[in-house]
């Protein structure tokens, strides 16, 4: 683990220290948990933004690993600045949001939460889009230190991360994460997906954390690109196969449910 933490601040000082900083985060919407009452939608209202803390430091840490691995500096600090200030912006107005009892996603209540709400998206997708970026530079270009298997693997995941991280739009559009009735209600523990109807929170999950699962794959099982390659494929249509089920109104483990 040191060795990691050593190389990861050699390859992005940046997003280094800013993973630190969500994962104390995550601390804190912990302990606020244990010791605030305010709900929202049925739960403890801090463990909403201490789930997108601890998530945030991931992504953070992994596009941190990776960028580090590129030579074009200067794009990568840029990207870095976006990283930070895109992500501040999602974690201050979900904690805020969750301090005075209010849903952060979704909620044009009021003008001011709707802005709210506007102001995340547009930072999102200003972050998505450099993501997308950022795994194009990977396409173009072949890090030396690096086997081509790794490479295909962060190429192919940073590729799925955007294509799921754009389905929130479809969140987005529906005001709601629940198809077939309104959010909340049962929901599976710590990830609080629907159990009873369908969750698009499912598939954005599995598909943005491609990002991590097939360089992993491809660094530590895989011994040929293909090999990568193919994983992709198959998880693209198991994550494809998760968000139909839950546009059909269809909880994750409807087979056992039913």
């Amino acid at each position: 683990m040191n060795s990691f933490l050593t190389t990861l601040k050699s390859r992005n000082s940046l997003l280094y220290y800013f993973g630190w900083f969500c994962l104390l985060g995550t601390i804190v919407c912990t302990i606020l948990t244990l010791i605030t009452h305010t709900e929202v939608l049925g739960i403890n209202a801090f463990i909403k933004p201490g789930k997108f803390f601890v998530s945030i430091a991931i992504f953070t840490w992994t596009m941190g690993w990776f960028t580090g691995l590129l030579p074009q500096r200067n794009k990568v600090r840029i990207y870095s600045w976006v990283v930070i200030n895109a992500m501040l912006i999602e974690l201050l107005i979900i904690t805020a949001q969750a301090a005075l009892g209010k849903l952060s996603h979704f909620n044009i209540s009021s003008f001011a939460d709707a802005r709210l709400f506007d102001v995340m998206g547009a930072a999102i997708t200003i972050l998505t889009i450099w993501t997308a970026y950022i795994g194009y530079l990977f396409f173009r270009h072949k890090p030396e230190q690096i086997d081509v298997a790794y490479l295909w693997g962060i190429r192919l995941g940073i590729l799925l991360f955007v294509i799921f991280a754009f389905e929130g739009f479809v969140m987005a559009a529906k005001l709601r994460h629940t198809i077939g009735a309104p959010d909340g209600g049962p929901g599976l523990p710590v990830m609080n997906w629907s159990t009873r109807y369908g969750d698009l929170r499912v598939a954005h999950f599995f598909g943005m954390h491609a990002l991590q699962l097939l360089p992993l794959f491809a660094y530590y099982v895989a011994r040929r690109s293909s090999h990568v390659i193919l994983l992709a494929a198959f998880y693209f249509l198991f994550i494809t196969f998760l968000l139909m089920q839950a546009l059909a109104g269809k909880p994750l483990l409807a087979s056992l449910t039913n």
